[in-house]
């Protein structure tokens, strides 16, 4: 990921954090005194967002020296260390909250994913997130999705035309929705279709949809509209699907299963900073 995506969202949570300062560390540490510490983790999990957590650092102060002990999409153990940070101890302290604030949410979404991924490892779907993403963290927590090994749906409203209910409901049906994508954005765009019952796939697959979401179907209800799609286009199963029934779901033989809970439901990865030794320059 390219630091332009995520800089200015590192700087706007910095300045969230101390627009006016730290109190207690300028009141209390030395601006001589160094200190070296080690970022921890409090739980198992996957790991997501070292090189954000690097940046927060040296953001604050480019005398800090991050060492990321783990690669991310690695999974971790309660009580492994998985960063080494050493430098003046009053930056270390103003950047450890946003820091580990970032670390803990994207490899949360991380093990999230993993999660998902492990149970469906045995069928060909594939798990994929939604928009449902924090404003102004869609990079950052799409990046965490593909960093516990899941795919990224579309990031942006331009990136493919997704027809929903309210579409169809406007354009008056599925074949007139799609016919005005079509017509307003090209051939070389994909239209992906929701549809909520067989006949409404039939519709999609007619009107000449790439895609076809099946949309809270139950897992047998799906399994016939596979059939009934029979590998022409790509299928995605998407709405309410827990982690628990994720593995009935993928059976059906969906291409595609879309959670967005992997973003907007996620538990933060327990992390941790602690100091090892100070000394003074």
């Amino acid at each position: 990921m390219l630091r332009v995506q995520y800089e200015e969202t590192i700087r706007a949570a910095l300045l969230e954090d101390m627009r006016y300062g730290d109190l207690a560390t300028e009141a209390i540490v030395h601006p001589q005194q160094t200190s070296r510490a080690l970022i921890t983790a409090k739980q198992d999990g996957v790991i997501a967002g070292m090189e954000v957590a690097g940046a927060v650092f040296e953001i604050v102060d480019a005398r800090i020296r991050f060492a990321a002990l783990v690669a991310d999409g690695t999974q971790v153990h309660k009580g492994e260390d998985i960063a080494r940070v050493q430098g003046p101890t009053g930056s270390l302290l103003m950047a450890e909250r946003t820091a580990l604030n970032f670390l803990q949410r994207l490899s949360g979404i991380a093990t999230s994913t993993r999660q998902a991924v492990e149970a469906v490892k045995d069928y060909r779907a594939v798990i994929v997130d939604t928009r449902k993403t924090t404003p102004g963290m869609r990079a950052l927590e799409k990046y965490a999705v593909a960093a516990g090994g899941g795919r990224n749906h579309r990031f942006t409203l331009s990136d493919a035309a997704m027809i929903k209910d309210n579409h169809i409901q406007a354009a008056g049906g599925i074949r007139a929705a799609v016919e005005r994508v079509r017509a307003y954005a090209g051939l070389t765009v994909k239209v992906e279709v929701e549809a909520e019952s067989l006949e409404q796939v039939e519709e999609a697959l007619t009107a000449g949809a790439d895609i076809v979401m099946l949309d809270n179907m139950p897992p047998e209800r799906m399994r016939q509209a596979v059939d009934l799609i029979a590998g022409r286009v790509l299928s995605e199963a998407s709405g309410g699907i827990t982690l628990d029934q994720i593995a009935a779901v993928a059976a059906s033989g969906v291409d595609y299963i879309s959670l967005g809970w992997l973003t907007h439901s996620l538990k933060s990865m327990d992390l941790s900073m602690n100091f090892l030794a100070q000394s003074m320059t």
